[in-house]
């Protein structure tokens, strides 16, 4: 039987099965080696024999462990005696050996104390202030049994009692049972061993149940080491109140069951939560894939899915798990929006690459038109060719930046070379007719010296020799052309509105027309006399008023037509 190691919690924290390894003593073998000459009481007298002693799984690491470990340096472990007598799980099975020849010393690995001789913290040494959480357990030397807590194992040695032989027994409520067998030594020393370990199983009954309430564990821990102390406290070889143990165990089930409880609680709250955000993911990467192509940022879109595809990751990788058949549909929705933009993208660019190939082509075709009328002296007809060429490059559209730009660049070259030997030409002429524009000038200053007409006939025969000399004195440079011709148009125009304006005065249709009107008036006015003397006669005050109304209104008519027959006769 092997023999529990003190501060062990179970499969909660098996890191420190090394460390208590490697503060085990020397292999069972060379201690059975060293039997014959061991002159200790433990080797004299035989090992004590266990009866189902709990199996060893390693010390905590975590911070209520560092408590545990750091606890027996404040209790004593056994005497000498004991110390010997507590030898790895081998050693206490190995029949006494008889003592013969002469005794040698015993080994130094034999003479340090092993993590079994040790205490296990008991509730109070978890929770004393001054522990370190975390600090490793450091071997400790044997100290006088007189630090073990004497209240704690006077109470647990009262469930127990030692045969003459050495048969340590413990009493429960289903009777008197047999731990083990530890002869040759007092009843006290038999006894302790005993009671030591039913101490460990209470300090990680009650290490247990302070992680429980602090400590962060997993539903897996939790669960695994229940088992493993509902294990160690089914038959242990240990003397206490085992009875009153194994009900703080089963108390500790509905604690670990509302523990449980929350933990999944949390695991459902986090694992919607993942959910949420994964179906985040999905609905964005779903927007962008369905955004129509032809107002598609593809570069920053793009960009967006790689980054959506990179937080799915992270949330694979350290967010919480979420059930397989959601996050598969989930994935599938995201793989389909990917797969939608990739395919659509594609679809984009083939036909951008097929338009800037044809936009290219057409372009091509208009450079070399353009290019062949760089060198043409026809200035007029090749500077509209050039304007037409420009309007069909506008409507070609653009082919691939790089060589939309080149194409562009011989195109602009041969405008250029055309307009630059255009202007150089125009130039030369321009300074021929520099005089020609000073003589112009000269006669636009007479011209409009006509103005404003005052006398008809000698503005109209003056502006006829400007007219004349203006011919004569041949073009102007083409800078010039527009304003100087503008300024003789105004002049023209001027005297030309003159001249109609005094035929609209003296033209004879309406003088004629003006004279049969103030005839007629006339005429209408001396019957409307006649009749108001009639109406005066007869006393009829209202006609007669009627008719001075009537003849006041064309009285006035008459004077208007009578002016305006004198203005035509001018």
């Amino acid at each position: 039987m092997s023999e529990s190691t003190p501060g062990s919690t179970g499969p909660e924290q098996p890191e420190a099965v090394e460390t208590e390894q490697a503060e085990t003593p020397a292999p069972d073998t060379d201690r059975a080696a060293e039997a014959p000459g061991n002159s200790s009481p433990a080797t004299d007298e035989g090992a004590p024999t266990d009866e189902g002693a709990p199996t060893d799984e390693g010390a905590p690491a975590d911070d209520d462990g560092g408590a545990a470990a750091s606890a027996p340096a404040a209790e004593s472990a056994p005497a000498d005696d004991d110390a010997t007598a507590e030898t790895t799980p081998g050693a206490e099975e190995t029949p006494s050996a008889p003592a013969t020849g002469t005794p040698r010393p015993p080994k130094p690995s034999a003479l340090a104390p092993k993590p079994s001789a040790l205490r296990r913290p008991t509730p109070a040494a978890v929770a004393r202030p001054g522990a370190k959480p975390g600090a490793d357990a450091a071997p400790v030397p044997a100290v006088p049994p007189a630090a073990l807590d004497a209240a704690e194992a006077a109470a647990a040695e009262a469930f127990g009692r030692v045969d003459d032989d050495g048969t340590v027994y413990v009493r429960e409520a289903a009777g008197e049972r047999a731990v083990g067998q530890f002869p040759g030594v007092s009843t006290y020393e038999a006894m302790s061993l005993y009671v030591r370990r039913y101490l460990d199983l209470v300090a990680k009954v009650a290490l247990f149940e302070t992680r429980l309430s602090s400590a962060d564990l997993s539903v897996r821990e939790i669960d695994q080491t229940l088992a493993k102390l509902s294990e160690e406290t089914a038959e242990p070889a240990a003397v206490g109140d085992l009875d009153t143990l194994r009900t703080r165990v089963e108390g500790l089930r509905s604690v670990a069951a509302e523990r449980r409880a929350a933990l999944e609680q949390e695991r459902q709250a986090a694992k919607a939560e993942a959910v949420e955000a994964r179906t985040g993911i999905v609905e964005a990467a779903e927007k962008i894939a369905a955004t129509d192509p032809a107002k598609m940022q593809w570069r920053p879109a793009g960009e967006e899915l790689r980054s959506l595809l990179e937080t799915w990751k992270e949330s694979q990788r350290n967010g919480p798990r979420i059930d397989r058949p959601t996050e598969e549909a989930l994935w599938k929705r995201f793989s389909h929006a990917r797969t939608a933009f990739d395919r659509e993208r594609r679809h984009f660019f083939a036909d951008l690459e097929q338009r800037n190939s044809a936009a290219k082509a057409a372009k091509e075709k208009l450079v070399q038109e353009a290019e062949a009328l760089a060198h043409s002296t026809d200035w007029g007809a090749t500077a509209a060719a050039y304007r037409d060429l420009m309007t069909r490059w506008k409507a070609a559209g653009r082919a691939n930046r790089k060589d939309d730009d080149a194409l562009w660049a011989r195109f602009r070259g041969a405008q250029d070379t055309f307009f630059a030997a255009r202007d150089a030409e125009n130039a030369v002429i321009d300074a021929e007719y520099a005089q020609n524009l000073v003589v112009k000038e000269e006669l636009l200053a007479q011209a409009e010296a006509l103005l404003p007409v005052t006398d008809l006939q000698a503005a109209k025969a003056a502006l006829r020799d400007i007219q004349e000399r203006w011919e004569d004195a041949g073009k102007v440079p083409r800078g010039d052309l527009q304003r100087v011709e503008g300024r003789l148009r105004a002049v023209e125009s001027a005297v030309r509105d003159a001249d109609q304006a005094r035929w609209d005065r003296t033209n004879p249709e309406t003088r004629a027309r003006a004279e049969g009107a103030a005839s007629q008036l006339e005429s209408a006015i001396e019957g409307l006399e006649a009749d108001l003397a009639r109406a005066r006669e007869a006393g009829d005050a209202r006609r007669a008023e009627e008719i001075e109304t009537s003849i006041a209104a064309r009285r006035s008519w008459l004077e208007q037509v009578v002016r305006a027959a004198e203005e035509t006769r001018g």
